[in-house]
């Protein structure tokens, strides 16, 4: 390789650069769904409101279906050879549970995907 080439490609690989990049497993779970749902529902009400669910437990006769929704935000900033990155993962995720009529008995949501941020590397996200 001549020296002009190697000088050049020496300089592009010492330029700083950033990058911001956002990962997102699943649809999200709409809130607007989740406060229509009523202790009672039965499975296929609830399937026609939410759609398939991401997991099934059998609990016995009884069962448990699971919904998740996962965002995570990635900001990196590269000087020279370092590189400092921050990512912030924030999920959805709502259980229900089903009697052995397969009827709704109980639910339970943590709805936290949409707070998920993108922060330069050095600063804790969420403080």
């Amino acid at each position: 390789m001549s020296p002009k080439k190697l000088l050049l490609f020496a300089s592009l690989a010492l330029l700083p650069g950033c990058f911001l990049t956002r990962d997102t497993v699943n649809q999200p779970i709409a809130q607007e769904r989740v406060v229509q749902l009523k202790q009672g529902m039965s499975s296929a009400e609830v399937l026609v409101l939410l759609g398939g669910p991401m997991e099934v437990v059998q609990l016995g006769r009884r069962s448990a279906w699971r919904y998740d929704h996962q965002r995570t935000k990635r900001t990196g900033l590269t000087l020279f050879v370092v590189t400092a990155l921050n990512t912030d993962t924030q999920e959805d995720r709502l259980w229900l549970f089903f009697d052995e009529t397969d009827h709704l008995s109980a639910f339970g949501s943590t709805l936290q995907a949409s707070s998920s941020e993108w922060v330069l590397p050095w600063v804790d996200s969420h403080e």
